[in-house]
């Protein structure tokens, strides 16, 4: 590497200013570069960046937001662009500007900003609320066609499995599985296998198998899990075999079933902000359940408890006495888990209903493990 180019990365590293001391001048690129990273990053006043005397930051309009906006998918590659929206919101106070078309029309839609406008959603004007549904729906649409194929695979047969009879009447039974489980019993003499033990699958017009039940905390910091949670709550519901209940809660509870072939109409039947009761939503769920045995209770949530916390342990552990499978996800996301509560989280482990944060991809086995009622596959860094 020349010294010429050793000295223009430093300076892009180090920002310039008093800070620097390459003395290396950006030109062309390299200083549009620096420009849009001292927007964000640099001073707030003084000598920025560049070493110039200027006040860094964004300024309070949407069009020259929208420009910084254009100006980082140019240089940076899309999950930096996510990362620098992000403290762009956090650092500059940016969410009143996402209020403003021509501000939605330039972002590089995430879950993220999903969450950010799904927590501004009451104070969004009209003139906004049919691009910040077009931005939404993009982002559903690209996790639905990343999520549902796999999902549908592993609970399909998760649900054929869990169906499986051990004595099947002669149409029943799954010729392809009795025959791998019997071949320690092949006879090569008559060249075939006495089938010690048979498998079945379930009579096919039991069209409803099991019944499900996400029960999602919309706290303002839940706001990924939301997210996700709804789309898997709609690829759930698209399912013949399941019926699929879609509940949010914060210190109020609400039913979102109704709107479950439409995961943008479930996010933005959504409120995030609040305070949380997670007893009144168990008891919400608890009072629709009629086929314990057949049903899985997913909690999404991070157990801060503003409700009453001794009931809604006896509500879990009433459920799980009656054959509920319960389902404790501190959050669904790829950030692992957020801040939560220790006590309640040790408490549900108690009672043997594991709390721990899950990654989308992880969902699927997760929910099949349920279904077949066998151990959940615990990250290797389960919470409790």
């Amino acid at each position: 590497m020349s010294e010429d180019e050793r000295l223009r990365r430093w300076r892009l590293v180090l920002g310039g200013g008093a800070a620097d001391g390459t003395g290396h001048a950006l030109t062309g690129n390299d200083a549009a570069m620096d420009g849009t990273l001292a927007a964000l990053y640099g001073e707030r006043s003084g000598r920025g960046r560049g070493g110039r005397d200027r006040s860094a930051g964004l300024g309070a309009s949407a069009p020259s937001v929208a420009r910084w906006l254009g100006d980082i998918r140019t240089y940076f590659p899309s999950p930096i662009v996510q990362v620098m929206q992000r403290d762009a919101i956090d650092r500059l106070g940016l969410s009143a500007l996402l209020l403003e078309p021509e501000m939605l029309e330039a972002v590089e839609a995430d879950v993220h900003l999903v969450g950010t406008l799904l927590s501004l959603n009451k104070a969004m004007p009209e003139t906004t609320k049919e691009t910040a549904r077009a931005v939404v729906r993009k982002v559903v649409e690209d996790l639905e066609k990343r999520l549902a194929t796999r999902t549908r695979a592993t609970l399909n047969g998760a649900l054929d499995r869990s169906a499986r009879v051990a004595r099947p009447r002669h149409r029943d039974i799954d010729w392809d599985r009795t025959i791998r489980a019997n071949l320690k019993n092949y006879l090569p003499e008559h060249r075939t296998v006495v089938p010690e033990r048979l498998i079945g699958y379930g009579r096919a017009a039991q069209s409803v198998k099991k019944d499900v039940v996400l029960c999602i905390d919309q706290s303002g910091s839940m706001a990924a899990s939301v997210v996700y949670a709804s789309v898997f709550g709609a690829v759930l519901a698209s399912m013949r075999s399941l019926a699929t209940r879609l509940v949010v809660f914060d210190t109020a509870v609400v039913d979102l079933t109704d709107q479950l072939d439409d995961p943008v109409d479930v996010l933005f039947g959504t409120q995030l902000g609040g305070g949380t009761d997670i007893n009144r939503a168990l008891a919400y769920c608890q009072s629709r359940i009629t086929r314990p045995a057949d049903t899985v209770v997913v909690l999404i949530s991070d157990l801060y408890e503003g409700g009453i916390r001794d009931e809604m342990l006896k509500r879990v552990a009433a459920m799980k006495a009656s054959g509920v499978q319960f389902v404790a996800l501190l959050a669904l996301s790829d950030e692992g888990a957020p801040s939560y509560d220790r006590e309640h989280a040790a408490a549900l482990a108690a009672l043997g209903a594991p709390a721990f944060a899950c990654t989308p991809d992880l969902f699927p086995e997760v929910m099949a493990a349920a279904i077949e009622k066998r151990p959940l596959p615990l990250p290797d860094a389960a919470t409790a």
